[in-house]
């Protein structure tokens, strides 16, 4: 099977093998384009928490494979129906859809019916071949439709973006994230609650998700952010990245902060991305009349919260988001536009790792002390 492909370099990819495995650096064969993918050479990645929690089981992710899709580069070759780039574009990498069923139709991309089974669960393209294999065998990939842990992967026409043509090799490494973790949170504020003038909004966790849900809500017309953690140095650096208040949890009661903060009105959005489901029904709680509180964080498979019925009903809502609801054609390009004016400042979070250095970024990743690891070809 490989025997077709001897006439291109043999690429080098992160493999995990069994769950909670490290990344092995090995090298990999790529399977031949089909007709609507694109294969591009990666010059960075984001490593995001699903990455992680796919490796360690908590996401059903089937192993062994290759995982990664905050991916940028430069195309190589794409495929004779492909019309969305051109061999040496200049690319992000984001996630998958089909493309026909309603959520894609109505340019929601991030509701397809096909979703799990194309992004996260399956491993394989729809027709279940695979874009990768390692001379022991076949290897899952298509991990959003990219696998972007490698140094040149088979992508879906459908995950790229195409950046703007005066793109810095500089820009193209901080863009990276903005395929799924940046675009998620901010997605979440920008396309989805859109904070009304004099509005209040909070975010739990200030991570890379919650710190970019706080920045974009700096710049609509909410008039407080208030983000939540327990991390000192991530409460100040959301202080620097225009939070009006920030709440420290591991010494205050989440619920009453906000209400103290709010006067006992309650806040009028919030962002849940830490996926904890107590900080989920603490959020709920300090909703005001009318409220939303926007969950993104993923728990484990089977979490349940609860809730008052009765005190939901005065308009207040509980909405799950996907990606930000984001079209990623159309909204990535936003976000590198505010990024250029400085009011996306997402490279204050980032922190670059050589590619080599893969089971270290992970690492700091999991502990916390690094924001949103990059990692560099």
């Amino acid at each position: 099977m490989h025997s077709r492909r001897r006439d291109l370099p043999v690429p080098t990819a992160a493999i995990v093998w069994k769950e909670g495995d490290s990344f092995s650096l090995e090298e990999i064969y790529l399977d031949e384009l089909r007709s609507d993918e694109v294969r591009v050479h990666l010059v960075a990645t984001g490593v995001c928490h699903t990455d992680l929690s796919a490796a360690n089981g908590s996401t059903p992710f089937p192993l062994p494979g290759v995982l990664g899709h905050e991916g940028a580069g430069i195309v190589e070759a794409v495929g004779t129906s492909v019309t969305r780039t051109k061999v040496g574009d200049r690319v992000l990498l984001s996630f998958t859809s089909c493309g026909r069923c309603a959520g894609c139709r109505n340019g929601h991309p991030a509701l397809c019916d096909s979703h799990l089974i194309l992004n996260l669960f399956g491993g394989r393209r729809a027709d279940g071949t695979t874009t990768l294999r390692h001379s022991s065998g076949e290897l899952n990939a298509h991990f959003f439709g990219q696998s972007s842990f490698s140094e040149t992967a088979v992508v879906d026409e459908r995950s790229i973006v195409v950046l703007p043509s005066d793109t810095t090799n500089d820009e193209l490494i901080i863009f990276a994230p903005l395929g799924c973790g940046f675009q998620t949170g901010a997605g979440a504020v920008l396309n989805v609650l859109r904070p009304e003038p004099g509005s209040t909004i909070a975010v739990t966790g200030a991570g890379a998700v919650g710190l970019a849900a706080a920045m974009a809500a700096r710049m609509t017309p909410a008039s407080r952010v208030i983000v939540i953690d327990r991390v000192q140095s991530r409460l100040e650096l959301a202080k620097q990245l225009g939070a009006s208040d920030v709440i420290d949890t591991s010494d205050n009661d989440l619920t009453s902060s906000l209400l103290d903060i709010t006067d006992g009105r309650g806040v009028d959005y919030v962002v849940e991305t830490t996926g904890n489901v107590g900080v989920l029904e603490a959020s709920v709680l300090s909703l005001a009349v009318g409220g939303t509180c926007a969950l993104i964080g993923a728990p484990r498979a089977g979490s349940t919260a609860a809730f008052d019925v009765n005190r939901m009903l005065p308009g207040r809502v509980i909405r799950g988001i996907t990606l930000g609801d984001s079209e990623p054609q159309t909204f990535i390009p936003v976000l590198i536009d505010a990024y250029r004016r400085g009011l996306f400042p997402i490279d204050r979070l980032e922190r670059v790792y050589p590619f080599a250095d893969i089971n270290a970024a992970a690492a700091d990743a999991a502990a916390g002390v690094t924001i949103k690891p990059v990692l560099v070809f």
